[in-house]
């Protein structure tokens, strides 16, 4: 635990969690039919740099929606009880948590949760500076094993943004609601961001833009793999894709094989064979409608108190309770 004048940050990820879970999954993915692996490891340097710009794109809506709901909703948040304590999942730089901060007044506390050291220093310091008043807590870890919800004397809302929860897989999901409901107290709350379903082009459009960024971050994913494991993988040998699974109801990202090809992954003492026109899912992102989140939420226990939508209908902020 490291404390600064302005916060606390805390790092409950051993050094070796990253090469450890990244080693992990891709032996596991790769050898899967078919080849699925985490978009957890996107998010290097230049992969992050290409998300933000994602985010920015006329195509990419999630972001903007939520931002603008939220700016609108936050007053009603804030009334909902008084909180606080609150709580960011997977938090990021923490940008569209600040319309929250604005307005719950009650706040005595922010808790920040990310695996990524950098951008929780950055937020949690940009925080804390503009909020003396608050206790600033930074929590490198992975909220898929340890959610960070400690004691707090009085209500407690739990912030998670940017639609992350359909990256979840359907079994991953249900079991990551559930332990959050546990954890939960009466009087505890959850706010959750989920993108809504709507006109598949438009859904599409999102991870396969005009200016080819989402086609650079999938790609980004073989660079990633080739410095951290050693890797021979050969970005020229692999095409970018985004589908629309209607059986699942989610967008994926996959990358596809050009040609018949065998890849050395010596850091795995492998070599993974990959067919002309085989496919590898590097991401999936399920799209929700209203009663979906309801239902999904109340299986883990927890009933809905509040929805929010934009007037497009294409990003949802939910507010729910345990029951």
């Amino acid at each position: 635990m490291t404390t600064t004048q302005r916060y606390t940050f805390t790092d409950r990820l051993p050094a070796e969690h990253y090469r450890a879970a990244l080693t992990a999954d891709i032996s596991i993915g790769l050898a899967a039919t078919p080849k699925t692996t985490s978009p957890m490891w996107f998010y290097d340097a230049l992969g992050s740099k290409l998300y933000e710009e994602i985010t920015r794109l006329p195509e990419y809506t999630a972001h903007r929606s939520e931002e603008g709901i939220l700016a609108l909703c936050a007053d009603a948040v804030a009334e909902f009880a008084p909180w606080r304590e609150l709580v960011d999942l997977g938090s990021g730089a923490s940008e569209k948590t600040l319309l929250l901060l604005d307005s719950v007044e009650t706040l005595d506390s922010y808790v920040a949760l990310d695996v990524s050291a950098s951008a929780l220093h950055g937020a949690a310091s940009r925080i804390a500076g503009n909020y003396p008043h608050l206790d600033v807590t930074a929590l490198r870890t992975d909220f898929n094993q340890d959610l960070g919800l400690g004691d707090v004397a009085g209500e407690r809302l739990i912030y998670f943004s940017g639609s992350t929860i359909g990256n979840l897989r359907p079994r991953p999901r249900r079991r990551f609601l559930r332990r959050l409901r546990s954890q939960m107290r009466p009087g505890d709350a959850l706010l959750l961001g989920t993108d809504l379903t709507r006109a598949v082009p438009d859904m599409i459009a999102a991870y396969d833009d005009s200016q080819g960024l989402t086609a650079a971050w999938n790609l980004n994913l073989l660079a990633v793999l080739n410095r951290e494991l050693g890797s021979g993988f050969d970005p020229d040998a692999f095409a970018h894709q985004a589908v629309w699974d209607a059986s699942a109801q989610a967008i994926e990202m996959r990358l596809q094989s050009l040609v018949d090809q065998v890849v050395p992954i010596p850091a795995l003492d492998r070599e993974f064979h990959f067919v002309k026109g085989e496919e590898w899912t590097t991401e999936t992102s399920a799209k929700f409608s209203p009663d979906r989140v309801v239902a999904e939420l109340a299986a883990a226990g927890l009933g809905l108190r509040n929805w929010w939508t934009d007037a497009e209908r294409r990003f949802g902020l939910s507010l729910s309770t345990v029951m």
